[in-house]
C-alpha cells in the first residue's frame, strides 16, 4: 500500500459560521456529482487522495486556505452532503474528528451489509492506516481525524490528520487503494512536512528486517522517507502573498472575466447574464472539477472565488456565492436528465482560462486585486466572522500595470 500525500498545516481554532457552512455544503454536493459525471466516482477518490487537490477544493468552497481546519470542514461538509444520498452516488463518507473517528470500524461495516463489499476487510483497512500513521511512521504528530471514503465499488480513500502541539502544526495523511499493495512496506504516496530531525518509520522499505525481528528501531533521515512523495507545506503566515499565488493561472482567469470574452463563444451563451465577478468564481470551481493535478500547486490562488470566513483575502461575496451555487446546481441537474450543455460551458471556462495562460504576461498588481476585492466587497454582500463588509472611501489601484 502507498500513501498518496501529505500535507502541513498551521493549527487553527475557532469554527465555520451557519450562514458560510450552508452555503459550503450547498456548493460541494453538485461539484462532487459534477466530478462523478465527468470522471467517476473512483476519479473523485483520486482527487481526495491528492493533498493538493483536496487544499484547493477546501479553499474553493470558503475555508481559510492554510488551516488546519480546511481537513475537519471538508470531510464534514462532505459526510453531510455525500451520505444521504450514498446510493445514487456510489460513495460512502465514515469517520471524523476524535470521538468520531472512533466509530469508523463500525461504520463501515454498515456500509458492507448495504453495498456486499466485505466490511471487515474496510475496517482493517481503516485500522491499519490510522495505525502506520500513529506508531509505525513516529513523526511527533498524535492522530485526531480519520475519514474514510469508499465507493460501491470497494475503491476507497483515507483522509486523517495528526496534530503537534509543541510547533503548533497539523499534518494530514493521504491514502488511496490503488496505490496500496501492503501496509507494512512503504505504504505512503507522500509524506508532506518540514525536517523536524530523526523520525522512527517502520514501514520504510529499508525496515524488513526490523519488523521481522522486531528487536531493533529503525531510523530515517525524513528526507529519505519523503524525496518522492507528493509534499504539500502550506505556509504559516495568513495573509495570502503574492509568493502564495500563480500569476499566469489567475490573471488569465481575470482577464477572461472582466474582459467580457465569454461573450465570444457560443459554448458560453448558457452563461450569458453572469457578471464578471461570478464569472469569476465559476472558472475557479470549474478547474477544481476539470484540472488535472498540476494545476493545484498553489491552492491559494482559488481564494480568490469565494474569499474567506476571516476576511482573508477578502470577505464572503456571498451573493456571488450564491449565484455559483445556483449556476452549479441547474448545470448538474440538467445533465442528470442528459441536457448537458450548461455543464459544458462551464468546463469550457477552464479550457479558456488555459488556453490563454499560453500568451498571458503575468503583470498584475496583487495588491491592487487585494485591494479591489475589499473595496468592492459590499456589493456582493460580502461577509465574515466580524460582520459585513461596508463601502470604503479611497484610490483604487489598477489591477494591470500600464
Amino acid at each position: 500500500m502507498a500513501r498518496s500525500g501529505t500535507a502541513d498545516l498551521t493549527l487553527h481554532g475557532g469554527h465555520v459560521p451557519p450562514w458560510l457552512l450552508n452555503r459550503m455544503k450547498a456548493l460541494s454536493l453538485p461539484m462532487v456529482e459534477a466530478i462523478i459525471l465527468e470522471h467517476g466516482k473512483e476519479g473523485f477518490l483520486e482527487r481526495m487522495a491528492n493533498p493538493f487537490w483536496f487544499q484547493s477544493f477546501g479553499t474553493v468552497i470558503g475555508m481559510d486556505w492554510n488551516s488546519s481546519g480546511v481537513t475537519t470542514t471538508v470531510m464534514n461538509v462532505l459526510k453531510q452532503v455525500i451520505n444521504p444520498v450514498s446510493k445514487q452516488l456510489g460513495l460512502y463518507v465514515c469517520g471524523g474528528k476524535g470521538k468520531h473517528s472512533l466509530k469508523t470500524p463500525q461504520e463501515l461495516q454498515q456500509v458492507g451489509m448495504k453495498t456486499g463489499l466485505d466490511g471487515n476487510y474496510l475496517a482493517h483497512c481503516s485500522k491499519l492506516s490510522a495505525k502506520v500513521d500513529n506508531t509505525a511512521l513516529q513523526d511527533g504528530f498524535q492522530l485526531y481525524i480519520h475519514n474514510f471514503l469508499v465507493s460501491d465499488t470497494g475503491a476507497w480513500t483515507v483522509v486523517q490528520q495528526g496534530m503537534n502541539g509543541k510547533n503548533g502544526k497539523a499534518r494530514r495523511y493521504h491514502w488511496h487503494s490503488g496505490k496500496v499493495t501492503d501496509f507494512v512496506k512503504e505504504p505512503h504516496t507522500a509524506i508532506c512536512g518540514e525536517n523536524q530531525g530523526k523520525i522512527l518509520n517502520l514501514v520504510h522499505g529499508d525496515a524488513q528486517n526490523t519488523r521481522s525481528a522486531i528487536l531493533k528501531i529503525a531510523k530515517e533521515n525524513p528526507d529519505k522517507v519523503i524525496k518522492e512523495l507528493p509534499h504539500l507545506l502550506v505556509p504559516s503566515h495568513h495573509n495570502i502573498r503574492a509568493s502564495d499565488v500563480d500569476f499566469k493561472r489567475l490573471g488569465s482567469i481575470l482577464w477572461l472575466a472582466q474582459e467580457n470574452e465569454t461573450e465570444k463563444f457560443e459554448e458560453l451563451l448558457l452563461l450569458k447574464g453572469l457578471g464578471p465577478r461570478t464569472l469569476q468564481s465559476l472558472a475557479l470551481v470549474s478547474e477544481v472539477i476539470h484540472g488535472t493535478p498540476s494545476r493545484f500547486s498553489d491552492p491559494a490562488r482559488f481564494a480568490f472565488a469565494h474569499g474567506g470566513k476571516d476576511a482573508t483575502p477578502f470577505p464572503v461575496p456571498t451573493k456571488v456565492y450564491d449565484e455559483t451555487i445556483s449556476t452549479m446546481q441547474t448545470a448538474v441537474e440538467n445533465a442528470k436528465i442528459g441536457r448537458s450543455d450548461k455543464m459544458a460551458a462551464i468546463k469550457k471556462l477552464t479550457e479558456m482560462a488555459q488556453q490563454a495562460e499560453r500568451n498571458f504576461v503575468p503583470n498584475q498588481n496583487f495588491d491592487a486585486l487585494v485591494q479591489k476585492e475589499n473595496e468592492e466587497s459590499y456589493k456582493y454582500g460580502g461577509r465574515s466572522v466580524f460582520g459585513y463588509a461596508k463601502s470604503r472611501k479611497g484610490k483604487q489601484l489598477n489591477l494591470f500595470d500600464e
